[in-house]
């Protein structure tokens, strides 16, 4: 039957007596409501009063037809209304543009209904209490002229609103309104109680749908961002059930719904949603709902408890586990427990080591006097009262000490440097061009060659560079010192068991001659540095080192040493001893001190700790302590979110721009890794707001720090600040991009870098190199090809001799973090599980300090990562197999080792020849043409002679230099298309697919293509790199072990010599004896080499009379020419 074509006739019938008559015309125009709807809008007032007759059969029917009139006239929310009021007549299924255009509108309204009605009460308010410190009384008497001195105009006291800019329920209220209230009559939707009722049934309607097709996601994201956890808990309980029933049609080993669906869940959970407090009870549900699970996932209930800090739920988890006494479950307890050391804090594993079970024994009797020291750092076997073990086995009990081997970071420890040690692929040549290139005598030079070693030989133990430049090494005075031993920190990072053996020579001494006070607090510093985030015993020492030091420069290493050593263990005693010294008002110590303090308390939150910090910062005059307590204040808000927002506003709004600094700095780290819009927000007012040059570029700067979860869009976001007229916003805006997009390789990233490395500023240079670097770690030129282009350009940099100071020194560290950990670590901001990687963004943060302090620089080691792949058996030993990578080798292979000497010596060798000859033919030409002395003219005369003597070998000369050049260049793109037409070959010849390894380096972006063959052992979970356990298929059967490369290398302490003689000379006996024997045993590593010349006292330590400076010694300054 043909449509209709004028609804005039129809419409007629809407004003008849008749009720079938009224009924046919709706039906008639509801089937041609698109091509009539023109004519039928102009009466809706009769369908209207169809639809409120109560006596009309057909309501639904006019409602309908009215919704689809609204929608063609744009009206949406009146749409909804009458598509709402049309009950069952209004059709989900039918794939319609009117019906999708309405589902939408029916889901945005129902999200935002059920926001405002389960909206929670700020969760920073309930965590935080009102800081009762100076500043806030401050603020507040200045409300009368802060439009006029606020440093951040637009943002002045006038016009903020009384509650914080980042607060949820603020921004919930004004994010929630505009929505709902949409339209003309978008107000009256919501009051009216049976439009909600309509609407509550089609969503259920959509969800059951969804549901009975097992699109169980769909309905997640609607719940999660609607907030409404009791759907959330029917779609995960539903999806259990429908496990249940078809439990036999699954295959094994295959993941079931609900498994995929928690990973879902998690996943958004910890990558979407932004808010804590909602994140917090989205995981305390799918805590409530594992256990209900068939096949709980194990891990990802580790995952929930680290986040929410629940550590009864973990040590009870891993009792369960091992009470099932078999190899899985073992094997499933040791991966959980790697995971907990991975992502938890110190205090945390503390408080998980506690609750296992141990042997009743004489230890505890032993522990007495120490348990009333509450250092939470004492993460061992012997922390805690020990539980009841009555019913234990032997075998069980074993199973909980290896438990809490692994919880204290002993055995990730270990194998992470064994790793490194016997992967070590550092190119030596590559760090001896940097120290040729870069002349020692120069401080900030010999600064920046210690840390390229650091950085290259981060935890792999090879100190060999010290030991081969002795004489290099004894240039190094006061803080070069103090950051040239502190290097022996960052290259024995995790050599717990020879870090007292190795640092003796360097540590402060009781009663003896001490050497330099430079190398004992670096010594101090170092001793943190090795036990980083572990402070087990390392507490103890360090903390008595401390509190005896009487030199500043002692106490300065000590302190960050402290630090580094009890991050976050919440050790009141070790936060009281620094704030002692913090009180004396030393500018040297002050800022370690803040730093440190905030250190031991970090992500604790501590009101107490902060006023404290807060006040002093208001009463002292000293920058630097100013500075150390601002960052400190930010540290110890760490992944606050919204409970830091007190403290952001006040901040912010202070008059001193160091304290503006640490607002900034709070942010960044009170909201790393969230994504947080409006921290985004904030950080992008400030970067174009505030009056001064230093909060500006940390504001830049910490859009890395929100967005590193989302690399792809940082370059999009920072575009134009790269390109601002301030060097400053340039040079944060470069440092953006390197901490977010880190070991991605991201071309949009380098692109933007790439020109800023010829900023005509040199910092703005040396913040893009460094950048570079961090992007390009572990990058080769198969997986990106400009890697071999941003190789060669700082290696060229770096020997410039007309580069500036500042851009070599940031070309000097890019070195070596382009090959971090001999080319075996990337930065990773968050582990291979996907939290936060607390250690790592601590380290990342400070080390942006090293604008003010250089020493800070070494905190980057600790955001270096292993790439590995190491798997262990129930036993907890390293089996000898192999694991499959389905790519080809070069792709993830390791870059190339530089041949430089080969390449220069013919070439400059041929150009000195050439460039002699031509002057020794020149000269006699000159000489042959004096001797005759001829009255004529020189045209006339040499006409016939010239071709044969000057002008001939001169063109000849050039002629022939000509052709050279022509053949070389011709020679060298001839080898250059002959090396890349054989390097495509080859890769194209390569075969796909290859074995690996146990404890071979796989990088993040392999881990995809890595798959365990059928065979003996196989994973307890999906491979995410670092340590994996894994289910040994043939128990009874023995097994070959990978026998372990470190213990067999011997590490010898260096002699500790009293005067400044025999300092050298021992020095110097040790080089000869290595040298000697060839370096074959390694008896005599860097460490002990190097200990005779940094513990040497400078001459200018003791005053300086014996040796005065002479006058004459201008020449040595970089900022001066000689006259």
């Amino acid at each position: 039957m043909p449509g209709l074509t004028s609804a005039s006739g129809v419409l007629g019938f809407l004003a008849d007596e008749e009720p079938e008559l009224k009924v046919f015309a709706l039906q008639t125009l509801n089937d041609d409501i698109d091509t009539l709807w023109t004519e039928v809008a102009g009466s809706v007032g009769q369908i209207e009063a169809l639809y409120e007759d109560e006596a009309f059969p057909q309501r639904r029917l006019a409602s309908l037809v009215l919704a689809k009139v609204y929608y063609h006239l744009q009206e949406y929310n009146e749409s909804m209304t009458f598509a709402l009021g049309a009950g069952d007549l209004f059709k989900l299924d039918k794939g319609g543009e009117f019906e999708e255009t309405i589902i939408s509108k029916c889901v945005d309204t129902y999200i935002n209904v059920s926001k405002s009605h389960h909206s929670q009460p700020q969760e920073g308010s309930r965590e935080l209490p009102t800081l009762a410190t100076s500043f806030a009384n401050g603020a507040s008497e200045a409300n009368v002229t802060a439009a006029l001195t606020s440093p951040t105009t637009p943002f002045s006291q006038s016009t903020l609103p009384s509650k914080s800019l980042l607060s949820r329920a603020s921004t919930a209220d004004n994010t929630l309104e505009p929505s709902i209230q949409t339209g003309k009559t978008g107000s009256q939707v919501l009051p009216d109680r049976n439009t909600q009722m309509a609407l509550q049934n089609v969503i259920e309607r959509l969800f059951e749908s969804s549901l009975r097709e097992g699109r169980y996601r769909q309905v997640v994201g609607i719940a999660v961002e609607a907030r409404n956890l009791e759907v959330l808990r029917r779609v995960i309980k539903r999806a259990s059930d429908d496990e249940k029933k078809s439990r036999g049609k699954q295959t094994d080993g295959s993941a079931g719904p609900t498994e995929e669906l928690m990973e879902y869940v998690l996943d958004i959970c910890m990558g979407v949603v932004q808010e804590r407090g909602l994140r917090t009870e989205i995981l305390r549900l799918i805590l409530d709902l594992l256990n209900d699970i068939p096949t709980p996932d194990y891990f990802s209930i580790a995952k929930c408890v680290v986040y929410l800090n629940q550590d009864e739920e973990a040590s009870t988890m891993l009792k369960r586990l091992v009470a099932n006494d078999d190899q899985t479950s073992t094997a499933i307890a040791y991966q959980i427990a790697f995971d907990l050391y991975d992502n938890g804090t110190q205090e945390f594993l503390a408080k998980v080591i506690k609750d296992l079970p141990a042997k009743v024994t004489e230890e505890p009797e032993k522990e007495n006097p120490t348990e009333t020291d509450q250092l939470l750092g004492e993460l061992n076997d012997r922390a805690g009262a020990p539980a009841p073990t009555d019913k234990l086995s032997d075998s069980h009990l074993q199973i909980f000490d290896s438990i809490r081997r692994i919880l204290d970071g002993s055995e990730t420890i270990k194998l992470n440097l064994e790793f490194l040690y016997r992967n070590n692929h550092t190119d030596l040549s590559i760090l001896n061009k940097v120290r040729d290139s870069l002349e020692g005598r120069n401080s900030i030079f010999h600064t920046a060659v210690t840390f390229c070693n650091a950085f290259m030989n981060q935890g792999t133990t090879n100190d060999k560079f010290f030991r081969d430049n002795l004489e290099w090494l004894g240039k190094a005075v006061n803080w070069s010192k103090f950051s040239a031993t502190a290097a022996l920190g960052v290259i024995h990072r995790g050599n717990l068991t020879q870090c007292r053996k190795l640092l003796e020579p360097y540590l402060p001494r009781q009663g003896s001659l001490g050497g330099s006070i430079f190398s004992q607090g670096g010594a101090l510093y170092a001793y943190g540095l090795i036990y980083a985030n572990h402070g087990a015993e390392a507490l103890d020492y360090l903390k008595e080192q401390f509190t005896e030091a009487q030199e500043e420069v002692i106490q300065h290493g000590g302190a960050l040493g402290l630090g580094i050593a009890g991050m976050a263990t919440g050790s009141e005693e070790i936060y009281d001893n620094l704030k002692n010294v913090l009180y004396t008002d030393s500018a040297l110590n002050g800022e370690a001190v803040g730093l440190s303090m905030g250190l031991i308390m970090l992500g604790t939150g501590n009101v107490k700790a902060l006023e404290d910090m807060i006040t002093y910062a208001h009463d002292t005059q000293h920058e630097k302590i100013v500075r150390g307590l601002a960052v400190g204040m930010a540290l110890i808000m760490y992944g606050r979110q919204e409970g830091a927002d007190v403290l952001i506003e006040g901040l912010l709004n202070d008059p001193d721009p160091t304290l503006r600094y640490g607002g900034i700095m709070t942010v960044a780290l009170a909201y790393c890794g969230t994504g947080s819009n409006k921290a985004v927000r904030k950080l992008l007012h400030v970067a174009v707001s505030d009056v001064n040059d230093d909060v500006r570029r940390i504001a830049v700067m910490s859009l890395g720090f929100i967005l590193f979860r989302k690399p792809g869009s940082v370059p999009r976001m920072v575009e134009l600040l790269s390109e601002s007229y301030n060097p400053h916003v340039r040079y944060g805006a470069a440092m953006a991009l390197g901490i977010s997009c880190a070991g991605t390789g991201l071309d949009e990233a380098i692109d933007l870098l790439e020109p800023m490395m010829k900023d005509p500023t040199d910092f703005v240079r040396q913040g893009a190199l460094i950048s570079l670097a961090m992007i390009v770690v572990q990058q080769n030129e198969v997986m990106n090809p400009k890697v071999a282009a941003i190789r060669k350009t700082l290696k060229k940099i770096v020997g410039d001799r007309h580069e500036d100071a500042m851009t070599k020194f940031g070309c000097a560290l890019a070195l070596g973090i382009i090959d971090a950990g001999g080319r075996n670590c990337t930065i990773g901001l968050q582990t291979q599980t996907g939290n936060l990687n607390m250690a790592g963004i601590v380290g990342m943060a400070i080390f942006t300090q090293y604008w003010y302090w250089f020493p800070f620089t070494h905190f980057l080691s600790l955001s270096f990562t292993p790439t590995s792949m190491i798997g262990l058996d129930h036993d907890l030993e390293i089996p000898s197999f192999k694991f499959h990578s389905a790519t080809r080798p070069s792709l993830f292979d390791y870059p190339p080792e530089q041949e430089v000497k080969a390449d220069e010596a013919p070439t400059l060798i041929a150009t000195a020849v050439l460039s002699t000859t031509a002057q020794a033919k020149r000269r006699a030409q000159k000489k042959e043409r004096q001797q005759k002395e001829s009255g004529e003219s020189m045209d006339i005369d040499q006409a016939p002679t010239t071709p044969k003597i000057a002008p001939p070998v001169e063109d000849k000369m050039e002629v022939d230099e000509a052709k050279d050049k022509e053949e070389q260049n011709e020679d060298k793109k001839d080898e250059k298309e002959t090396s890349a037409e054989i390097a495509r070959k080859k890769l194209e010849k390569e075969k796909v697919g290859y074995d690996l390894e146990n404890m071979s380096r796989v990088l993040p972006a392999q881990l995809k293509f890595i798959n365990f063959p059928a065979g003996r052992y196989k994973p307890v979970k999906k491979p995410t790199g670092g340590v994996i356990l894994l289910i040994d298929t043939q128990p009874t059967e023995g097994k070959v072990l990978i026998e372990e490369r470190l213990k067999k290398a011997p590490i010898e302490k260096a002699a500790a010599p009293t005067t400044l003689e025999d300092l050298r000379n021992e020095s110097f006996n040790l080089r000869r004896q290595a040298d000697a024997q060839g370096e074959a045993a390694g008896a005599y590593p860097g460490a002990a080499a190097a200990a005779g010349v940094l513990t040497a006292v400078d001459e200018d330590e003791e005053g300086g009379e014996e040796a005065e400076v002479p006058r004459d010694f201008e020449y040595f300054s970089d900022n001066e020419e000689e006259s």
